[in-house]
Formats: C-alpha cells, sequence, structure tokens
C-alpha cells in the first residue's frame, strides 16, 4: 500500500490541473441571421376562363355548359406550349323575390391556362373569349427557374451568415468563433403568386394585350448559433 501512495496522488494531481486548463478558455453562444435575395422574372402566365349560364331546366342547362367546355377544350387543346386543364364546376339553384321557390339553375365551370409563352397565351385567350369569360390571370416562376436562383443565393447566404459572425466575435472581443448549427431555406417559405385582376370590359376591346409579367422576389435564410471563443 506504501508503494502505490505515489502514483495514486499523481494522478490526482494531473486530473486537478484540467478544469484549470478548461478555464482558460470560455464560449458565449449567439444566434445569427443572413439573407441572400434577388429579383427573378416570371416565367410563367396563369389564366382562368369560365362559362356560366341559366337555365330553367338543370339538365339542359348542364348539356350546354359541356358543349360550351368542350368547344373551349378542344380549341386550346392546339395551341402549342399551353398546358389546358379543367377548373372547378358548380351549379345551383335561382329561388324567386321571397326565396321560397326555385325558378332556375346557374351553373359556372372553369378552365385553367398556364404558359411559358405569354403571347401564345394571350392570343389564345382573346379567341377563347368569343364564347367565355375572364376569371382571372396571374404570373409565376416555374420550379427550374425557382430552384436555379436558390442554389445560386445558397453561397451567398453562408458568406453572409460568415461575414455576420465575424463582425459578432469582434464586437465580443473575442478572439474565434466556430459555427454550432446553421440552416438554409428559402425566405418565410414560398411567396404566393402575384394574382393580377383583370376587367373583362377591357379584355373585350383588347383581346391581345401587351403583357408585363413582372418580378418577384427570391431569398436564401441562413439561420445558425456560434459560439465566440473569449480570453
Amino acid at each position: 500500500m506504501f508503494v502505490s501512495a505515489p502514483r495514486s496522488l499523481a494522478l490526482l494531481a494531473c486530473i486537478a490541473c484540467l478544469p484549470a486548463v478548461a478555464d482558460e478558455q470560455h464560449y458565449n453562444q449567439i444566434s445569427l441571421r443572413a439573407e441572400a435575395s434577388s429579383e427573378v422574372a416570371h416565367d410563367r402566365m396563369h389564366v382562368t376562363l369560365y362559362s356560366e349560364a341559366q337555365h330553367q331546366d338543370p339538365a339542359q342547362l348542364a348539356a350546354q355548359t359541356t358543349e360550351a367546355m368542350n368547344r373551349a377544350l378542344q380549341r386550346a387543346r392546339q395551341a402549342k406550349g399551353v398546358v389546358v386543364s379543367q377548373g372547378s364546376r358548380s351549379s345551383y339553384p335561382v329561388y324567386e323575390e321571397k326565396g321560397q321557390q326555385i325558378t332556375a339553375w346557374r351553373e359556372r365551370a372553369e378552365l385553367r391556362l398556364e404558359s411559358g409563352d405569354f403571347t401564345a397565351l394571350s392570343k389564345l385567350t382573346g379567341d377563347l373569349m368569343q364564347d367565355l369569360k375572364m376569371g382571372g390571370m396571374h404570373f409565376s416562376v416555374s420550379d427550374a427557374i425557382r430552384k436555379q436562383n436558390e442554389d445560386a443565393l445558397l453561397k451567398d447566404a453562408v458568406t453572409a451568415f460568415r461575414a455576420r459572425a465575424q463582425l459578432a466575435t469582434e464586437a465580443l472581443g473575442g478572439s474565434n468563433y466556430r459555427i454550432v448549427t446553421l440552416n438554409l431555406g428559402s425566405g418565410g417559405g414560398y411567396q404566393p403568386e402575384m394574382m393580377r385582376s383583370v376587367s373583362m370590359k377591357s379584355m373585350d376591346a383588347m383581346p391581345t394585350p401587351d403583357i408585363e409579367a413582372g418580378t418577384r422576389q427570391i431569398s436564401i435564410n441562413a439561420d445558425g448559433v456560434i459560439e465566440v471563443q473569449t480570453r
């Protein structure tokens, strides 16, 4: 027992030294956020047209609506580069003034068009408005263009985050920093498409108007936590 005592004392002495070494460096954690963004031109045009009619006989009304939509579909499908789809379709009763008896039925059916060729879609819209009415028009950024721009912004967002981390380190009088966590994502989610209300009268007077699609801001956020080393 007397022989092993010096070894035990030496081991305890070494363990006692460790906290003293660790206490020489201190770390402060800071949450940071940086953003990189760019304006991207809308490259997709969306148009909603609809047929709406009223008739006393719901069966005849349904047949009339179906014929109108079929004609529009056949014409729209002939246009190159235009994505054609049917939207909602609904019918509802029309009551007399006292609201007790049904006097007629009203039905509405939608046709949705999408294209990257604004000129072609504008012309097609004007042609179809001879039988249909304008429900709305808006523009968007395609998934491919959005992803391409987000990938380009990702590196800029990381660079901006590092620059902000360096500024925070210097402001605290730190000697260095390290990144604890870093999350990259689009700013607040993908922004809703910019809606454009269109007057039916103006479209009737000008079936193929000049199109100004506008732009949308695409951004990448860099959110993270750093540890600033101070002495």
